[in-house]
């Protein structure tokens, strides 16, 4: 496979979260999950409009009460991004959301109070044209499956998203999504696989409770990237304690690095050695800083490299590079070498030839 080159993607049907379309090789979407009350209009619109700009491109919502699904027919008029109602054990909270306009369900249908409302929902929904997901979560695996199994398993969880696809399918309601959370990786991974080659339905990857910040980001950056690089998955969330936005900005960078979906800036820079003539940590905190909040229209690679060796290569194949030595460097831009510049004005000149192709 050559760099660059898309993953050969499982296939898979798809559903329509309003104007996002989920599965059969579109585009991988990010998601994330507000954290504000539901029922508080004006904070959750505020954070649904956050998420939108770092990147998210469908939105999650607790209901959890019937405060909640009260407020989801403003929510919903005002949202800038297609809304999931994540609900559990009342159906009557699933029928308000659909009458409020909701894009789709996540809901887990053994836990909906049965076959008869299990049938109501799904005929609303059918009616509605919202797709649901069935989301499977290991912390709450049913207890037959976890004596079968010895615990929870991957095995366990498939069979567990089967049952619960199997009791919509009797209801003839296809439009369905299936997730398998786990916390622990190897658990995830197979549940993932095993369901990836028993059905053609879109899958919902990530790694439950996955943590806080670098350590959830990387949790969730091992589970869903595997998933990714063999072809599974069509729609994403990575799951972090704390502020949802920064679940976007990770998913964001995990679709990039896998050269998925390419956004923003990728920076590129070595790792330093005895043979480094300048300080690249600096050079490259600075840069990086210094592009923090600029938002890219097309997404460029930046390099900065500190020694002969693999400097020039790794610079000249990113859009904009620079390669340091003893006391001035390279610069750099498209593969070819512009200018040479003492080492205090590499950074300068790097950002200036940032500014220049982006005005491009």
């Amino acid at each position: 496979m050559k760099v660059g080159e898309p993953y050969p993607r499982r296939k898979s049907r798809v559903v329509h979260l309003g104007p996002v379309a989920v599965g059969g090789g579109n585009p991988i979407s990010i998601q994330s999950m507000n954290n504000t009350r539901t029922a508080d209009v004006e904070a959750t619109l505020d954070q649904l409009h956050a998420l939108a700009e770092a990147g998210a491109e469908i939105g999650r919502l607790a209901v959890a009460g019937r405060q909640d699904a009260e407020a989801l027919p403003q929510i919903v008029a005002r949202s800038p991004l297609p809304l999931v109602a994540d609900i559990h054990f009342d159906y009557l909270l699933a029928l308000a959301a659909i009458r409020a306009g909701i894009a789709g369900l996540r809901i887990n249908p053994g836990n909906i109070g049965g076959k008869e409302r299990v049938s109501q929902v799904a005929r609303a929904a059918r009616e509605a044209g919202i797709p649901i997901r069935v989301g499977v979560n290991g912390g709450s695996l049913e207890k037959d499956l976890r004596k079968k199994y010895g615990g929870c398993t991957g095995q366990a969880l498939c069979e567990s998203a089967l049952r619960h696809v199997e009791m919509l399918e009797d209801n003839q309601f296809f439009d369905i999504k299936i997730s398998l959370k786990a916390t622990s990786l190897p658990v995830m991974l197979s549940a993932y696989r095993e369901i990836a080659v028993k059905c053609e339905y879109p899958l919902h990857l990530g790694v439950t409770e996955a943590g806080l910040g670098e350590d959830g980001v990387l949790k969730s950056a091992m589970g869903v990237g595997a998933l990714l690089s063999q072809g599974i998955g069509d729609t994403i969330r990575v799951s972090l304690t704390g502020d949802p936005l920064q679940e976007v900005q990770a998913a964001k960078k995990i679709l990039s690095l896998l050269d998925i979906r390419r956004q923003g800036f990728s920076f590129i820079s070595c790792p330093t050695c005895g043979r480094t003539e300048m300080d690249v940590e600096g050079v490259a905190l600075a840069v990086r800083r210094a592009l923090a909040e600029v938002r890219p229209s097309r997404p460029l690679t930046i390099a900065v490299m500190g020694c002969a060796v693999n400097g020039p290569g790794e610079a000249a194949d990113a859009d904009v590079g620079i390669a340091g030595g003893k006391d001035c460097g390279l610069l750099f831009v498209k593969g070819q070498t512009v200018g040479k510049y003492p080492t205090e004005q590499l950074a300068p000149a790097l950002l200036a030839a940032v500014d220049k192709l982006l005005q491009e």
